[in-house]
């Protein structure tokens, strides 16, 4: 038989070694192993792990290669381990596996343990159930095994606390747990849990370089969907150097398909290949072109993990979804036509750096415009609901919207939970809300992720101001629609019909579907269309019918 290179096994280096490979069997084996560089030459190193042990056994059978007993008794004991450890994972995820038990106050539900016991047999995961399901008690489940500490948690900026409350709540035996307030480094306490915030893992690189973590887990994870930040770099250190990773959120993708390539890199680094092969092979410029294809794969891979309210039997009925037209203020969305009509004209004519320039200028004073335009009709509807002795969370997303819902609905003492408060000041306005001074509570369309106790107090959420992303939205009810919710969730969406609301309401379920084929691949969907289109549709509109989103005169 025509051999095309030699495999050997260095006992030392724990590797695999390729020598003499022929040059079109390298160019061949560049292209499937992405750890190896386009200008290395043989010897080729692999890393004796089972997962890439399989891939070198399947090479070969393509390429034969000459192996020594000792590189054949090795890839044999690894490719049987792989097989093994399948099999093991599949266990796991049947309906009749019955989860380890974890040393916590109350038992996990089936499915959490079912999660935990994924996570420690994988060591690389994203959980991306439900919103409301109990994500944060997987995490805190794989605590009580010595193996994952010191472990660190990473959070969204408000939410320290939170977790560290947690943690206490659930874990019967004293755990030490420090948070890590500063960006700056200093010398850790000891401590079997440190919980950074996003927003300071920058300055603690050195540390994380050092293998101290054991585990890492990213709440949110959704925070790390962009390259090139200093938290997507300072994490990429973080993951490289822990044995075990973990992503939670119910949202990984906010926006775009592709960003699920930096969410799951971030936890199982390479695991999809390199970026430039995942988007040309996965997709279509920002869209993803088979998302029920590559929800499969994930979930094949054992890289990710959903469950559904449904799925699990929660008991909670769906979430009312109510789309509600109210009136705007057609002097105030005129007032900007003209500039407008000529930031549209930009971007049907102009130069590509012109063009998105034009956009996102568009796109910001749209959606202000809208936002402003309404918010006394907004506050007119919320205050009927208020007089009927509901409580509310109102969503929105601009300042000077915020202003006008206080100074409309004053008498009910609204409380802040947006951009700009102090982690103590949204805590503040949590407990006044929880405990009933206040009926009302504003929220930030973005800043309410991992918000926790409000399922106790309110089931009515309304949305004021809409965004681009269904996520966001999903996040938002989400704080209602949770364990605890004794009622039924009645989510209102309220639109004008102008400005960017009638686009925006159309492309909600658009721009679902990317998300709802990976996160849910064997469900139905509806048509994907691209999101960049959004702003040349907005465009044309403006230029066809002025500020009438619909088209209506």
């Amino acid at each position: 038989m025509r051999t095309y290179g030699e495999l050997q096994f260095e006992e030392t280096e724990r590797r695999f070694l390729l020598n003499e490979v022929e040059a079109h069997v390298c160019i061949k084996l560049k292209s499937m192993f992405q750890q190896i560089k386009t200008w290395q030459t043989a010897p080729f190193k692999f890393e004796a792990r089972p997962d890439i042990a399989v891939d070198l056994n399947w090479f070969m059978q393509r390429y034969p290669m000459n192996v020594n007993k000792t590189a054949k008794q090795k890839l044999d004991e690894l490719v049987a381990s792989f097989h093994e450890r399948q099999r093991e994972l599949e266990k796991i995820l049947m309906p009749t596996h019955k989860p380890s038990k974890y040393e916590l106050v109350g038992e996990l539900r089936g499915y959490q343990g079912q999660g935990v016991d994924l996570w420690l047999k994988t060591k690389k995961i994203l959980i991306g159930d439900d919103v409301g399901l109990g994500k944060t008690l997987i995490a805190i489940g794989a605590m009580t095994k010595p193996e994952t500490l010191p472990m660190a948690i990473v959070v969204q900026t408000h939410l320290p606390s939170q977790w560290r409350e947690q943690i206490l709540k659930f874990i019967p035996f004293n755990i030490r747990v420090h948070i890590v307030k500063k960006r700056k480094a200093y010398s850790l306490p000891p401590a079997d849990i440190y919980i950074f915030r996003y927003s300071n893992i920058s300055g603690w690189v050195d540390v994380f370089t050092s293998g101290f973590f054991k585990a890492v887990v990213y709440d949110e994870i959704q925070e790390l969907r962009h390259q090139g930040t200093d938290k997507y770099k300072s994490a990429r250190v973080l993951s490289d150097n822990a044995e075990y990773c973990l992503g939670l959120s119910a949202t990984p993708i906010y926006n775009k398909g592709p960003e699920i390539f930096n969410v799951i890199n971030m936890i199982a680094k390479d695991a999809l290949g390199r970026w430039d092969d995942f988007m040309r092979e996965w997709t279509n410029g920002d869209v993803v072109k088979n998302p029920k294809a590559l929800g499969a794969y994930l979930r094949e891979r054992h890289l990710f993990l959903r469950r559904t309210r449904d799925e699990v039997g929660r008991e909670l009925p769906p979430v009312n979804k109510i789309v509600h037209t109210v009136g705007y203020d057609e002097e105030k969305v005129n007032s900007v036509l003209d500039i407008a009509k000529k930031l549209a004209m930009s971007i049907q004519t102009a130069e590509f750096t012109e063009r998105g320039q034009a956009a996102r200028e568009l796109d910001m004073m749209m959606r202000y415009i809208t936002g402003i335009s309404k918010a006394k009709f907004v506050a007119e509807y919320v205050k009927i609901l208020l007089e009927n002795g509901e409580k509310v969370l109102l969503a929105g997303w601009h300042r000077d919207v915020y202003e006008i819902w206080a100074k409309e609905l004053a008498e009910y003492k609204p409380v802040m939970f947006t951009g700009a408060e102090s982690p103590n000041q949204k805590q503040r306005s949590k407990e006044d809300f929880v405990s009933g001074d206040s009926q009302i509570m504003f929220i930030s369309l973005r800043s309410g992720v991992g918000l926790d106790g409000l399922q106790h107090c309110c089931s009515t959420v309304v949305f004021g101001e809409l965004d681009w992303s269904p996520g966001v939205h999903e996040q938002v009810i989400g704080r209602v629609f949770r364990d605890g919710q004794k009622h039924q969730v009645t989510a209102i969406y309220l639109v004008s019909d102008s400005g960017s609301d009638p686009l925006v309401v159309e492309l909600l379920g658009l721009k679902a579907s990317q998300a709802k084929g990976i996160n849910d691949p064997f469900a139905s969907m509806e048509q994907i269309n691209s999101d960049d289109s959004r702003m040349k549709i907005l465009a044309e509109r403006i230029l066809k019918h002025g500020m009438k989103g619909n088209g209506d005169e």
